[in-house]
């Protein structure tokens, strides 16, 4: 338990992250962007851990950027751009450490998925929400850029250009209905069943070869950007040499054959 965040460990081998503000609408603020960062580097260094599950605590999952609490890290708009420019990428690092953690990680999205809380949420591996959700990328209302902290680049490879687009350049109020059939989300579920929905698709994936699962995740994120079928089959026929040889597949094959 930090500050900001809640840390459990519900199964074996799956941590659940929970954005603990919910006055705030778990409002990211400088303490919180600072644990996200410390948290995410000790996820990712653990062996431990196979699954990782992010959430918001209370009725939200994240109400973007703290705009009136933040704290002292915020940049004013007068102050030179090298300073603003850090801040900017140390809010983008986050999504991208949430990327590039070698556990796969799924989004439980529990309510309000807004601006930052968006970005978050597209670089998990999974994302399943509850009908309580809503989803929108707000910064254009602001009169700043729709695309930050990686939103250009994931959405439209999760949803498409068109549909990204509407949603970026609008900054309208996305239903979790919506957010379902336009692929955003591989689940819909009811409030009450969202925990355990997650947990058990966690589950699932913390009892298998966690070599083979951190081998898949990297596939599946090079491959979305592939030069073409060639190179994509390279990649993946080495992953399953590289996995082939392990004691882990060997014993499942060994199972599967009796």
């Amino acid at each position: 338990m930090t500050e900001t965040l809640a840390k459990e460990t519900p199964r074996s081998g799956v941590v659940v992250i929970r954005l603990n503000r919910p006055d705030r609408l778990n409002a990211i603020n400088d303490a919180m962007l600072g644990e996200l960062t410390q948290t995410l580097a000790s996820l990712a260094a653990d062996r431990s851990v196979k699954a990782v599950v992010l959430t918001g605590a209370g009725r939200g999952f994240c109400s973007g950027i703290d705009m009136r609490e933040f704290g002292s890290g915020a940049p004013d708009a007068g102050d030179p751009a090298i300073d603003r420019l850090r801040f900017q990428e140390a809010m983008a690092s986050i999504p991208r450490a949430i990327r590039d953690l070698p556990q796969p990680v799924i989004a439980a999205v529990n309510g309000p998925c807004v601006g930052a809380g968006l970005a978050l949420c597209l670089a998990a591996d999974i994302r399943i929400c509850s009908a309580a959700a809503t989803f929108g990328n707000a910064a254009i209302l602001l009169g700043l850029s729709g695309a930050e902290m990686g939103m250009s680049y994931h959405l439209p490879r999760i949803v498409g250009t068109s549909i990204a687009a509407d949603w970026m350049l609008t900054g309208r109020t996305v239903s979790a209905e919506e957010a379902d059939r336009r692929g955003l989300v591989s689940q819909l579920v009811e409030p009450e069943q969202l925990v355990e929905r997650v947990l058990e698709l966690a589950g699932r994936i913390a009892e298998l070869a966690p070599l083979a699962v951190a081998l898949t995740k990297r596939a599946l994120q090079v491959n979305t950007d592939a030069g073409g079928l060639a190179a994509a089959l390279e990649l993946e026929n080495r992953n399953q040499v590289i996995s082939h040889a392990t004691e882990e597949a060997a014993a499942l094959r060994r199972k599967w054959s009796t």
